[in-house]
């Protein structure tokens, strides 16, 4: 198309282009652009996960290793950390406020023992989700990866410790008579669901913790209740005796009094049946599922959102 100036020069305009009067979101269909760090679909989002899982494993040997690095025992303090917390408690929770009663010495040893270990579990997989996000936002924003890697390789961490401080575990159970047979192979199921409840429960508190990063420093006094609240020093069912029954259902439903009282049933041989609630494997599968799953999808749902301020 040409036309003429006024000087007798040949002027020529620009055809309309094919993307007059289309919106932004209209190109942005037309040319297959996406906007970037847009959260993917589920399905998607656990490929990007499993593609990323040497980097989720790398990632938690490394912060397993540097955990105390600074410390001249080094790795020795994963089991001495727990072991000195169950030497306090043991002299105040037995000796001092008679919490073992109705149990033996070379019962309520090993109790303390595995409660403290497995509970110490999920207390520090939840503080680690919690700081997931704003403890590492050099990397969430410099990297474009899934961020669900984050507190499950921080899960993963947590587990590394644990089972590195079973030994400890397994020795105290056997210093008590305690000597392995077939029911030590629940631990293994057991393992399994508890780790499932605590990356998902480390996948809420990280995105709560994204939001509110003062909530790592009131996450202590919750922990701290959970722990009471949950049978680590004493047998709920004994000393909630003459109490109404719903309170001692309750106490013992949570998940970390369930998981660690199949531990305790597993490893301990004086330790029944009697002493789980009912139902207790239903529960554990429970928990596992619903806290696991549901943290996944509700971490995912604010996918976009973090490390954006």
């Amino acid at each position: 198309m040409s036309d003429t100036t006024h000087d007798g020069a040949l002027a020529t305009s620009k055809p309309p282009s094919a993307d007059a009067g289309l919106s932004p979101a209209e190109l942005a269909r037309k040319y297959g652009l996406s906007v970037s760090g847009a959260r993917p679909g589920l399905g998607d989002y656990m490929r990007q996960i499993w593609g990323r899982r040497h980097f989720i494993m790398e990632f938690s040997r490394a912060k397993l290793a540097a955990q105390y690095s600074q410390a001249k025992l080094g790795q020795v303090w994963q089991v001495a950390t727990p072991l000195l917390n169950a030497l306090v408690y043991y002299l105040i929770f037995a000796l001092i406020l008679n919490a073992d009663r109705g149990m033996a010495k070379g019962v309520y040893i090993p109790f303390l023992v595995i409660g403290i270990f497995v509970f110490t579990f999920t207390q520090s997989s939840l503080m680690a989700g919690v700081r997931a996000i704003p403890g590492n936002l050099g990397l969430v924003r410099a990297l474009h990866f899934p961020r669900a890697s984050l507190p499950i390789s921080f899960s993963m961490q947590q587990l590394g410790q644990l089972l590195y401080s079973m030994i400890v575990v397994f020795i105290t159970v056997m210093a008590f008579g305690n000597f392995p047979r077939l029911s030590w192979l629940l631990v293994i199921p057991t393992l399994v669901l508890q780790f499932a409840f605590n990356t998902g429960l480390a996948m809420i508190f990280a995105r709560m913790g994204s939001k509110t990063p003062d909530l790592a420093q009131l996450m202590p006094f919750v922990t701290r209740t959970w722990m009471y609240a949950s049978g680590v020093m004493f047998s709920i069912s004994t000393m909630l005796q003459g109490k109404p029954a719903w309170i001692s259902d309750v106490l013992q439903w949570n998940p970390a009094a369930i998981y660690m009282d199949l531990i305790r049933f597993a490893l301990i041989d004086n330790y029944g049946a009697e002493n789980l609630p009912p139902h207790v494997w239903l529960f554990a599968v429970g928990w596992a599922v619903v806290i696991g799953l549901g943290g996944f999808v509700y971490f995912w749902k604010a996918e976009e959102r973090y490390g954006r301020g």
